[in-house]
């Protein structure tokens, strides 16, 4: 990873009045851009192979320029142009999947949150330890595939979109959906209802619900419309389908808004606020938007099963706001809060804080 001085001594080089936001074209781009412009910055779109023709049709969120490159690893060769250019990178969820977190994490450009995170949250072993050590309850892990007694979710590492991810009841369930190619984790299947909790935390904030260092606020929830899972219920039962070659799939095409029991809002401070202060703890802290992806059972019970350590797709839906986010500031996104805290931090000369 490239060190944190090497990082500084590029952003040294910066004209502070001429930072340029920049993403890749994907993902939540649409509301980072929208939201940098809102905050007076210059945004500027990364694009595999050709400018996307459909930013022509949001002019509010369409770049101010778009840098072009042919693959996803050009971006680090091609850096230096970027450096000139001002440019603070913004990760994404298919940023970091397609060109990989290790490699995201040589970038040698400033990134704004700890880019130490996306390790931790693209590998499920670390991810677990992480979260478990912050005090969080989480679906009970197989390690042993034949061991499988209960319905599980098999997940593969990485931020894939839901993409492979599948339901097996035994041990025969499990040879037929597996890739042994990939990485994977075996999970309980708990039954309840999907909250998908997005945060936003920041060191150099000071007013709010206060943490160590910075405070926390929660910014939106959703829930994720998946493929064929979603639909399965109108068909039949799964190992119907499968006899009909059939197979349910956990791939993420939209978000629904949710809003949950104002009495389980303390519960939801509270988790986020022990995964921030272990990630402090661990490796310097998480920085800026996150999401504990969790379900409830009918007991009232969190459960965390994933955490994405940066902005999710599913803070889309708010970028005029969101029922809890307006409570905040009427109409500011996620997209608007990170360009909020880069002004933020460039004003008070606290940058450094922010990012890496």
């Amino acid at each position: 990873m490239v060190s944190k001085a090497e990082i500084m001594k590029v952003l040294a080089g910066y004209d502070p009045k001429m930072i340029t936001i920049a993403t890749v074209c994907s993902h939540s781009s649409l509301q980072i851009f929208a939201g940098a412009r809102r905050e007076g910055f210059r945004t500027l779109g990364i694009a595999i192979g050709k400018a996307p023709k459909f930013y022509d049709a949001f002019p509010l969120a369409k770049p101010d320029e778009f840098f072009v490159v042919e693959k996803y690893e050009d971006i680090i060769s091609r850096a230096g142009e970027l450096a000139k250019k001002n440019v603070i990178l913004i990760p994404h969820g298919s940023f970091v999947e397609y060109l990989g977190a290790k490699r995201f994490a040589d970038i040698p450009l400033p990134t704004y949150g700890n880019r130490a995170v996306l390790e931790w949250e693209s590998d499920r072993d670390i991810e677990r330890e992480w979260l478990t050590s912050a005090g969080c309850k989480m679906p009970a892990l197989i390690k042993d595939p034949r061991d499988i007694d209960r319905p599980v979710l098999v997940k593969y590492h990485g931020a894939k979109g839901g993409r492979g991810f599948f339901i097996a009841k035994d041990y025969k369930d499990f040879k037929m959906g597996i890739d042994l190619t990939q990485k994977f984790n075996i999970q309980e299947y708990i039954l309840g209802t999907r909250y998908y909790l997005h945060y936003f935390y920041s060191p150099i904030k000071t007013d709010g619900y206060k943490l160590s260092k910075g405070t926390l606020e929660l910014m939106g929830m959703d829930r994720r419309d998946e493929t064929n899972i979603d639909e399965i219920y109108k068909l039949g039962a799964q190992e119907e389908l499968k006899r009909m070659e059939i197979y349910p799939s956990f791939v993420v095409t939209g978000n629904i808004p949710l809003v949950i029991r104002e009495s389980l809002l303390p519960k939801v401070f509270e988790m986020g606020e022990k995964v921030v202060e272990r990630s402090i703890e661990l490796f310097g802290g998480m920085i800026g938007p996150f999401c504990l992806e969790t379900i409830v059972n009918d007991k009232l019970e969190f459960y965390v099963f994933e955490i994405s350590g940066r902005i999710v797709a599913g803070t889309n839906l708010n970028i005029s706001g969101s029922p809890y986010s307006d409570l905040i500031e009427p109409g500011i996104s996620t997209g608007q809060r990170i360009a909020r805290d880069i002004k933020e931090g460039a004003r008070l000369g606290k940058l450094e804080e922010i990012i890496s």
